[in-house]
């Protein structure tokens, strides 16, 4: 069954990190966790009508957290970061 590009692409990753890697054409994004580099580069083409040069994924892995006496973990989460082509930009960044 297809996916929309909606229901892949779930939010963009706003941090400093990010935010300097904009300069580079590199743009951050959260994702769904099994989503694989064609299907991520087909919905920020859709959604952002881009042309996507490049797509690394990475699984962020759960970190441990406490709250008083009850300890847990934060969630697991995947993030893409997608290198756009010379000259393309997300319109949705430009502000920031």
């Amino acid at each position: 069954m297809e996916r929309l590009a909606q229901d892949i692409i779930l939010y963009p990753v706003v941090s400093e990190k990010s935010m300097i890697g904009k300069e580079c054409n590199k743009y951050s994004f959260k994702v769904i966790k099994n989503a694989n580099k064609v299907e991520i580069k087909k919905a920020i083409e859709e959604l952002f009508k881009v042309k996507v040069d490049r797509v690394n994924t990475l699984n962020c892995h759960p970190k441990s957290r406490r709250q008083g006496a009850h300890a847990g973990f934060t969630s697991e989460w995947k993030k893409a970061i997608v290198t756009l082509k010379d000259g393309e930009k997300i319109a949705f960044f430009e502000g920031m």
